[in-house]
């Protein structure tokens, strides 16, 4: 899904109305629609009370809310708005849907002045206005300029008071943040879902909003696909709608062949678990066969563990990692294998770096590197251009950094510029981990992902993503859509895991019992 720039969806907006004669009104009942479908649905999936405090201010934004609090209400919920300023303020499509809102006895106060916010949000956690679990804001949009002032301000203070005890969904973009360079130049609403319209903004996929923004999701409020094909976006947002033509219903006559066998290569002493992970997550991924080739003391831990794939011993170097001269073997079956995995706990030792060498040398079919198998790489990401097969690697910063011979800080500080240059120089599919994941590809719009949570920053996350993304290239993938579909899937399984147990205690395993739910959200069977 494109993203765009402010003065893109304005004009989106502009001609929808005038070219195509949808009432901006039609676009702004789709949106509160939207909105109310989504705070439902966060009531659904955390077993919250069924009350509601939304918060309106006096532009199109408020309209959406009045919008959202009438659809909440003839749901019955129990909704309570606050206008920021006075209703005598309002205009056009919002003072419409305001009046249909009254019209529905929804409840209704007017906040006048900054001093009102200010106490309310003074009071904190146990004022008046609070034992709300779901709090919308709907203060300000996208024509913000500068920081937030006046009773918008205090509006924001005060929403963020509540968000000690109440899930905070933003309406579109949090209110305060810069829809273009996502930058907070005074107070912000720090959200846990923004429900964004039509287009996702590029403020909202900048690193600096990834605070504000939380979980980000794009409501389809009917702007012609004649206008948004017209569109030239430098990145794409990955979303499921995008994902699911990769995932066509399964023949009912197919065998595990028909969905390739992937060959994983990693493991040594004190790293069992990176292997381990990784050959769970692989055989998660829909692939029909896993072999796991492990260092020989391993191999007994890692066939207890995931009894699904098959696990092979094999010679291993002084500090229990894979020996190069397992090659000898593996390279004479490689035809039996659709695609190859390299990395997972495998260490640096120089004899297992030659491995990783070899693998690429005389490899022809797809192959995915993760963590130390980068590494043998560092300084010298050119060398990855030098090969026969098609290629997917998956750095977080530190190996990135490595990687072009620069600093972790450079990195993150030039995220996009950074994966590009990765992909020109190694001329492979290329993902950046971390939040707001970023793949890209020559010739390919660089995508970005922003499934996920916090609760992912614990070992092993990494391990499950290379052990989905070589799953899905053993099911001939093409490398960059494999990326992408890996890291969706990923991120979307750790929000089912997050939602089902607690960011705080997330482990990897949580991860892997949710990706079927992941797939199922993308249509996958």
């Amino acid at each position: 899904m494109k993203i765009v720039a402010t003065r893109q969806i304005r004009e989106l907006d502009r001609l929808a109305i005038n070219r195509f004669n949808i009432p901006g009104r039609t676009l702004m009942e789709r949106a509160g629609r939207g909105v109310a479908q989504a705070v439902m649905r966060l009531c659904g999936e955390h077993c919250l009370a069924r009350n509601v405090l939304l918060a309106a201010g006096k532009g199109n934004n408020g309209g959406d809310v009045f919008v959202a609090a009438r659809r909440l209400k003839e749901r019955g919920f129990d909704v309570q708005v606050l206008l920021a300023g006075e209703r005598s303020q309002l205009r056009g499509d919002a003072l419409c849907h305001f009046k249909k809102m009254l019209r529905r006895g929804v409840a209704i106060r007017e906040i006048k002045t900054e001093a009102e916010w200010r106490k309310f949000a003074a009071a904190g956690p146990h004022g008046e206005l609070t034992g709300y679990p779901v709090a919308v804001d709907g203060i300000l949009g996208t024509g913000l300029e500068g920081k937030a002032r006046g009773i918008a301000a205090g509006a924001i203070r005060f929403i963020n008071t509540l968000a000690e005890k109440s899930l905070v969904v933003a309406v579109d973009i949090p209110s305060g943040l810069n829809s273009d360079t996502g930058r907070a130049e005074g107070e912000v609403v720090r959200a846990d879902l923004t429900v964004t319209m039509g287009l996702p903004k590029r403020g909202l996929a900048e690193p600096a909003a990834l605070e504000y923004v939380g979980r980000l999701e794009t409501l389809d409020i009917g702007f012609p696909p004649a206008l948004t094909g017209k569109i030239k976006a430098e990145m794409e947002l990955i979303t499921a709608s995008d994902l699911a033509p990769l995932f066509r219903r399964r023949a009912r006559q197919a065998h595990k062949g028909s969905y390739g066998h992937l060959l994983i290569m990693g493991g040594a002493a004190g790293y069992s678990g990176a292997i381990t992970l990784a050959a769970l997550a692989a055989v998660r991924s829909g692939a029909g066969l896993v072999t796991a080739v492990v260092p020989e003391r391993l191999a007994p831990l890692v066939a207890v563990n995931v009894p699904e794939a098959m696990v092979y011993g094999a010679p291993e170097t002084g500090c229990g990692s894979l020996d190069s001269a397992c090659w000898t073997k593996w390279k004479k079956q490689l035809n039996g294998f659709s695609a190859v995995l390299a990395g997972p706990g495998m260490t640096r030792h120089a004899a297992t770096a030659r491995l990783v060498k070899l693998i690429l040398r005389d490899s022809k079919i797809p192959a995915a590197l993760d963590a130390d198998a980068l590494n043998v790489f560092a300084g010298r990401a050119a060398l990855l251009a030098k090969r026969k097969c098609p290629l997917v690697i998956t750095p977080h910063p530190g190996e990135m950094a490595r990687l072009l011979g620069v600093n972790a800080a450079r990195v993150q500080a030039n995220r996009l510029e950074i994966v590009r240059k990765a992909a020109l120089a190694t001329q492979a599919a290329v993902v950046l981990k971390g939040a707001g994941t970023l793949v890209a590809a020559r010739g390919e719009t660089t995508q970005i992902n922003l499934t996920g949570n916090p609760g992912m920053a614990c070992g092993g996350m990494g391990d499950v993503l290379a052990g989905l993304l070589g799953g899905l290239l053993a099911q001939r993938m093409k490398p960059f859509d494999a990326a992408r579909a890996a890291v969706f899937l990923h991120g979307r399984a750790g929000d089912a895991a997050a939602a089902k147990t607690t960011e705080r205690a997330l482990i990897a395993r949580d991860l892997i019992a949710c990706l079927p739910r992941a797939f199922r959200e993308i249509g996958g069977r």
